[in-house]
């Protein structure tokens, strides 16, 4: 069970994944050894699921986004498997969430301008199972990227 000292833990380092066990320690008031044996723990249990750096978009040259709605034909066990599974693999999909009701799924589309995202756009996308509709917007500012959880 996590408790106040885990949450704690988990709030700095959402907010810098790189601290040392020793500042970490430090900032929420333990020794390393107990500190550490705390991060162990919520590693191994899955509550830490890994560590990324955070990586500017326009600054590897993709500044373009879409949020691109999907709406299946049918919503078998099989279609949803080889939707999901397609989806997985495209890199140029950087998030995809299964929604209730219509749409059946949202995805977060990255490219390098306009044009890539309509090739993308129409060889990819178009060819996903089961596809029925296809709705894009396309994202004006991004407000609040990657936002950690409210611990």
């Amino acid at each position: 069970m996590i408790d106040a000292l885990d949450r704690e833990i988990l709030r700095r380092l959402q907010n810098d994944g790189r601290m040392s066990a020793t500042a970490l320690a430090a900032e929420v008031g333990l020794t390393v050894a107990p500190c550490h044996r705390r991060l162990k723990e919520l590693e191994a249990t899955g509550a830490i699921r890994g560590y990324r750096a955070v990586i500017d978009p326009a600054a590897v040259g993709l500044g373009f986004e879409a949020l691109v709605f999907v709406t299946l034909a049918q919503v078998d066990r099989a279609t949803i498997d080889r939707f999901e599974a397609e989806v997985a693999a495209k890199g140029h999909i950087t998030q995809a969430q299964r929604l209730f009701g219509d749409p059946d799924y949202i995805l977060k589309v990255m490219a390098e301008d306009l044009t890539a995202y309509q090739q993308f756009y129409d060889t990819e996308l178009t060819s996903l199972p089961g596809v029925l509709r296809l709705r894009s917007t396309l994202v004006m500012k991004n407000l609040k990227p990657a936002a950690g959880l409210p611990l």
